[in-house]
């Protein structure tokens, strides 16, 4: 770079902002050491593509319903153990005409909302905390770490005796179990951030809160959706435990109560909800993916 009028000769300025934004071509810098064939984006999957697709995913647990009619249809399974498919399929009519499973589904999505909000705020929050700083990460990782390895239900009785039998036990069990796998993807993700760009951002002397803004939350987004399809999938899973602990309502509240009276039919109910609510939540942090990811490079199965 010429040196401005009055420099002494042979004295080099450093490079200023614009100088570097106009000499490192943005599409060029990020392409380096990626193949072609990944930088495209995807093309749009044809219509004979998708009802192949559709059909696969479907094939699965239709294979699972034969099965389970045939078992019971020819009297393999007592059907005190397990009812018919039809007989499940009633009762499930009956639950959302009468209102029931529909109150307490409203509760468990609240109480699930509630501890995957707080989970993911204080996940992301300590994986910045330790991504960012080192002395961050001596004094809390091994922390989070230690906290990792119990089993989350093992904490429950601690949990009861410190914050009782309401409300915020259950929630606070679910924050727990959604905070650890946000947190270990987050923390990942924001120590794999490629170099260059934060050596790009201190020299156009980027704020430090710019340098997190700009260049460690976008590059952190991948593992941090990675970690949040984890803690949805988790979270159903501690709900149900959750609710059977001295519940007045919900999903898990309804299933205790149907065990007490031997009803299987209501119990299978219940799973079933809690099996599509683990769906429909992947499907839709699935397609949160997709939406935000549109500049990263995958591999298409073919």
């Amino acid at each position: 770079m010429t040196a401005p009028p009055g420099t002494p000769a042979g004295t080099r300025t450093p490079p200023t902002r614009a100088s570097v934004l106009r000499t490192v071509p943005p599409d060029e810098s990020l392409r380096v050491g990626v193949d072609d064939r990944f930088t495209k984006p995807p093309r749009r999957p044809d219509r004979g593509r998708r009802t192949k697709d559709l059909a696969g995913r479907v094939a699965g647990p239709l294979a699972v319903l034969l099965l389970w009619w045939l078992a019971t249809a020819l009297d393999w399974v007592s059907p005190l153990l397990l009812p018919s498919p039809g007989t499940v399929l009633a009762t499930g009519v009956d639950l959302v005409t009468s209102g029931v499973l529909g109150e307490n589904l409203l509760v468990s999505l609240g109480r699930a909302g509630t501890g995957l909000v707080i989970g993911i705020t204080v996940g992301v929050l300590l994986a910045l905390l330790t991504g960012l700083s080192r002395v961050g990460e001596l004094l809390i990782d091994s922390n989070v770490q230690m906290l990792r390895a119990m089993p989350i239900l093992a904490l429950q009785p601690l949990v009861i005796v410190w914050f009782g039998i309401g409300e915020p036990t259950k929630i606070l069990l679910v924050a727990l179990a959604v905070t650890f796998p946000v947190y270990i993807n987050t923390h990942a993700a924001i120590r794999a951030v490629d170099v260059r760009f934060v050596e790009l951002a201190h020299t156009v002397d980027l704020s430090r809160w710019s340098l997190v803004r700009r260049v460690v939350l976008p590059g952190a987004l991948p593992g941090f959706l990675t970690g949040l399809r984890f803690a949805t999938a988790i979270s159903w899973l501690v709900l149900v435990v959750a609710e059977q602990i001295n519940a007045t309502a919900g999903i898990g509240f309804l299933m205790t109560q149907a065990r007490t009276v031997a009803r299987t039919d209501v119990i299978i109910v219940g799973l079933v909800v809690y099996a599509l609510l683990g769906l429909l939540s992947d499907i839709l942090v699935r397609t949160l993916e997709r939406k935000a990811l549109v500049w990263a490079p995958r591999l298409q199965a073919r």
